[in-house]
């Protein structure tokens, strides 16, 4: 079992798998900044609020200490149940900014194969055939043309 999962792991799948974790966790980071720091505020500020994530529901009593606050995670933190639609939605608009980059990285990336194959395909045509190859298929016609005997 040993040599199997040794197998496995030095494989080149494996390998290229963690490093797409790796680049995709960090990739994740830079998505939810431009979110959180960026489209956010800006949504934020065009329906009239400037902190989105601010947007909740109280689901329960709020301890006198936090009565009329409107940080959610010093409310969450104290343990008072919210509906956060404003986290919620936040993470909604960095799904989808993922999922379009995907997208356009996947149409890119099937464009570019399509390139590389009609290339491959036209520098095959192209290619002139070698000498040898040609002077071995004269000798292959010349004595199927012979009558055999």
């Amino acid at each position: 079992m040993v040599k199997e999962f040794r197998a496995f792991i030095a494989r080149g799948n494996v390998l290229d798998l963690a490093v797409a974790v790796i680049i995709g966790a960090a990739f994740g980071r830079i998505v939810t900044s431009l979110t959180e720091d960026v489209i956010m505020p800006i949504i934020g500020r065009v329906l009239g609020g400037l902190d989105f994530s601010s947007y909740f529901v109280a689901l329960g009593p709020v301890p006198a200490a936090l009565a009329g606050s409107t940080d959610y995670l010093a409310l969450k933190k104290a343990g008072v149940p919210l509906l956060g639609y404003g986290a919620f939605l936040t993470q909604a608009v960095n799904f989808v900014i993922v999922a379009f980059i995907i997208f356009m990285l996947v149409r890119t990336v099937n464009r570019m194969a399509g390139v590389f194959e009609r290339e491959a395909r036209t520098a095959d045509q192209a290619a002139p055939e070698p000498t040898d190859v040609a002077l071995l298929r004269e000798i292959r016609d010349e004595l199927r043309a012979r009558p055999s005997s």
